[in-house]
């Protein structure tokens, strides 16, 4: 027997109800048509994340329990090391541990802008961080 197969609707919208009265929190208006998020936007917010609990779950299903507890307990020392305040952290080890490393993705050459280079002054920095700052 031959399934069909499912077909996505899409959800944008094509006509803006734009009134000039206040909408009630249950009725679409301009804003609530305008806010929606798609749901791929959270799913590859949160694919590391997710993809990491995945790679515990069969590593503890193969392992044991302590395979995936000193990972975790490596990862979670290589986020407690820091740099100076006006160095921003690459995160290299982390990426290092979960093996990000050797992949090639859309952070890598486009870039985020938290992740961009600034220049700051560094003794201002260091003084403002331990509050010696006139």
């Amino acid at each position: 027997m031959h399934q069909q197969s499912l077909k996505v609707r899409p959800t944008d919208v094509h006509v803006l109800n734009a009134s000039g009265r206040a909408a009630l929190p249950t009725e679409q208006n301009c804003l609530s048509q305008l806010a929606h998020v798609h749901r791929l936007r959270d799913s590859e917010l949160n694919y590391n994340d997710h993809r990491y609990n995945i790679d515990m779950q069969m590593l503890r299903n193969r392992e044991g329990l302590g395979a995936p507890l000193k990972m975790g307990m490596d990862r979670f020392a290589a986020r407690q090391i820091g740099r100076l305040p006006f160095l921003q952290s690459s995160n290299i080890m982390d990426d290092v541990l979960t093996g990000r490393c050797d992949e090639i993705s859309f952070e890598d050459f486009l870039n985020l802008p938290e992740y961009n280079e600034n220049l700051r002054q560094p003794h201002a920095v260091v003084e403002k961080s331990m509050g010696i700052h006139i």
